[in-house]
């Protein structure tokens, strides 16, 4: 360990005094110099998503000193912006997200910037809207999405209620770097700053307004009141409780029986080792209920509520779907009952994901809707939600999808909606429980139609100090010494994302890509099948979305493993 660490040690331990927690984890590891080293080898970095980090001590960890400084940081780049501005602030059940939404709003308000926060817990798509509802310049969402109960970060939003692109994270970055800790932090009293109006608390009446919104989304109307429908639910102890129970109740849904032990906030969250509706683990709880009160359909939101997963019963069994299967299935029902009641737009668009599946694009085309592709990470579908809207197109936008669960219809917000999703899932549900159907026999019908899509996700974890240079190699041989085929398939075009060209390999023919420089690199091959590769932009892994596609189940089952051994070769550099 070198001495600037441990200057960096000492220093923490001479000034971060406000908090008792932070004061016994400095003592407790005085003499280890591996824990020292953690939490000071550097800082936590503020990026596209904001801060994200393990709750601690140090620089490299979420605490009051280090949400204080990023919300200088960025209260420095609003003054420079704007002559006046505001900010909202919501939080979700994590450990110390209350404190940490208090601490920024002291930093805020101390800056001479107007701060609206919500009391209560609130799903990140509520804030989206509040940004946007109370014509914020930012907004703050205290969460770590679906990490494990020792992280918390927070999510920051521009203008537009889309988290902020890598411009403005970059400017932020920027701002937040010449802030020193203890020094450089400009703090209000909270109390003093709400007297004086500089600090307000969001009224209940824009939360109903929220609701209101949600609701116009619904495409066939007192189906839930017609058809009775079961629903378990779980929020895993996070934010969904309250509004996901309330949409439901506002749409006839009769019978919701809530998760017990996953019902409350809490952010340890007792139950599961990651509260992440993606894994079955989350579902272990819901499982257990179902097999007791027999429902149609399971729902688990993540504990900031921006994400849902769902569950079928299938085969004596309970069938999670993916966020491909459930997001191509709510596009389906959108686009089919609008055509059917005429209420489809003329020149319908759906925007997806470079990563999520193709099927859903094929599902799009047989309603002549428009497909817009934009790169991983739902901000780039508020983006293009917000071009609609200012060129007088936002009602052509019928639906949003990416395949980690993210879901949105209606313009209301800018950032997925796990309680929108919640709602259109149980009326969708409805309906086809209607004609005698479950989710899983509708999706075969679709296969049906359009071939049989497998799409797979995969990882290639590169821990330690050499982890990062792997990375880079592996992804510059890809680029450089690009393969003719993947498990035996042809490469028929390949893009290159960072360099914004795209190459036919049948014709030689090159194009530009018109989207932002990410590193990304897209396989397409022969008979519909693809990876695409990118190293992740929060852990040290680079990951391959694979998608296999066949004339039946069997078929792209079998191209599925095919490609999934090749692609797993490839990240290791082999």
């Amino acid at each position: 360990m070198d001495g600037k660490t441990m200057q960096k040690y000492n220093l923490w331990l001479q000034n971060a005094l406000e908090d008792i927690d932070l004061t016994n984890e400095l003592n407790n590891i005085s003499n280890s110099e591996d824990e020292i080293s953690d939490r000071f080898y550097r800082e936590l970095e503020f990026g596209t998503g904001g801060l994200r980090g393990v709750i601690g001590a140090g620089d490299n960890r979420m605490n009051i000193y280090t949400v204080r400084k990023a919300t200088q940081g960025l209260a420095d780049y609003l003054k420079l912006r704007y002559d006046s501005s505001s900010v909202a602030i919501s939080f979700d059940s994590r450990i110390k997200s209350d404190l940490f939404a208090r601490e920024a709003a002291r930093v805020l308000a101390g800056n001479g910037i107007t701060v609206h926060i919500f009391t209560k817990l609130q799903p990140t798509p509520v804030l989206s809207f509040a940004v946007r509802e109370l014509g914020c310049q930012a907004g703050i969402m205290v969460t770590a999405s679906h990490n494990p109960s020792k992280y918390n970060g927070y999510k920051c939003y521009g203008a537009d209620g889309c988290q902020m692109t890598d411009n403005d994270a970059g400017e932020v970055t920027g701002f937040i770097k010449n802030v020193d800790v203890f020094e450089g932090v400009t703090i209000s009293d909270f109390d003093q700053a709400l007297n004086s109006g500089l600090i307000s608390e969001i009224p209940s009446s824009l939360v109903e307004n929220f609701f209101e919104k949600v609701e116009e989304q619904q495409v066939n109307k007192g189906i839930c009141q017609r058809v009775p429908l079961g629903v378990v639910y779980t929020p895993l102890n996070g934010a969904g409780n309250i509004p996901v129970r309330e949409i439901l109740r506002r749409i006839g849904v009769q019978h919701v029986s809530v998760v017990p032990e996953q019902e409350m906030p809490d952010g340890r969250f007792p139950t599961v080792p990651y509260p992440n509706p993606e894994i079955r683990q989350a579902f272990e709880c819901a499982i257990s209920l179902a097999k007791s009160v027999k429902p149609d359909i399971l729902l688990a939101t993540d504990p900031d509520c921006d994400r849902v997963g769902i569950a079928v019963a299938h085969e004596g069994d309970y069938r999670l779907m993916s966020g491909n299967e459930v997001g191509c299935l709510v596009l389906n029902y959108l686009l089919s009952c609008k055509s059917a009641n005429g209420t489809l737009p003329k020149k319908p668009v759906f925007i997806k994901t470079i990563v999520t599946s193709d099927l859903a694009a094929r599902i799009a085309e047989k309603y002549n809707c428009e497909v817009i592709e934009v790169l991983t990470g739902f901000k780039y579908i508020g983006e293009q939600i917000t071009r609609l809207e200012n060129e007088g197109r936002a009602d052509s936008y019928v639906f949003g999808f990416e395949e980690s669960y993210g879901y949105l219809s209606g313009t209301h917000v800018r950032d997925k909606d796990g309680v929108l999703a919640s709602m259109l899932v149980c009326e969708m549900t409805a309906y086809y429980k209607e004609q005698g159907k479950n989710l899983i026999q509708v999706l075969d019908e679709l296969y049906a139609s359009h071939g049989v899509y497998h799409n797979i996700l995969i990882n290639a974890e590169f821990e330690g100090s050499q982890g990062m240079e792997t990375m880079e190699r592996i992804m510059k041989g890809l680029r450089e010494d690009r393969p003719d085929e993947i498990a035996g398939l042809r490469v028929v075009g390949f893009s290159d994302y960072l360099s914004s060209r795209s190459i036919d390999m049948k014709t030689g023919k090159t194009a530009e890509i018109d989207l932002p420089k990410s590193n990304v690199l897209s396989f397409s091959l022969e008979g519909n099948a693809g990876v695409i590769v990118r190293p992740s932009g929060t852990e040290p892994k680079i990951k391959a979305y694979i998608t296999a596609a066949g004339a039946d189940a069997d078929k792209a089952a079998s191209m599925a493993g095919q490609l999934t051994a090749a692609a797993e070769k490839l990240l290791k550099g082999i």
